[in-house]
């Protein structure tokens, strides 16, 4: 099952305190599949708010993902853009990075060969004041 933490970390404060981050890295373990996707969609929709500008998921310790987690990337990456959120897979595992491949969403998700490149401003985002990222850990 794929686990999520819910340990955030801002520059400067308490975890938990102040607003919330403008990037936010989830990092993700275990299998994303049927048993894990609803518990992640849940997650994934409360991370999904104003003042969010970069959702980065870290997808190196995932190790396969069946149709119920390919179903949860897709339903954040479309929330995320109704709300003007980037989201990037980072760093998929070579049986993730295959599927997403296969099945064509490689060319809808925008994926990272690691997590640097996944946090680093391209030319054609808008520029802006660089933030901590909050950094969730499972």
């Amino acid at each position: 099952m794929t686990s999520v933490g819910a340990t955030s970390r801002h520059a400067g404060s308490r975890p938990g305190a102040g607003p919330p981050a403008a990037r936010t890295i989830v990092r993700l373990r275990g299998a994303l599949d049927a048993a894990a996707a609803p518990a992640l969609r849940e997650r994934l929709n409360g991370m999904l708010h104003p003042g969010t500008r970069l959702l980065v998921l870290d997808l190196s310790r995932v190790p396969s993902c069946d149709p119920a987690g390919l179903a949860v990337l897709i339903g954040a990456q479309r929330r995320a853009r109704l709300l003007g959120i980037v989201m990037r897979l980072a760093a998929p595992s070579l049986p993730v990075a295959r599927l997403l491949r296969l099945t064509g969403l490689d060319r809808s998700l925008t994926i990272c060969p690691d997590l640097s490149s996944a946090l680093a401003v391209e030319q054609h985002e808008p520029a802006r004041a660089a933030a901590s990222p909050r950094v969730l850990a499972g």
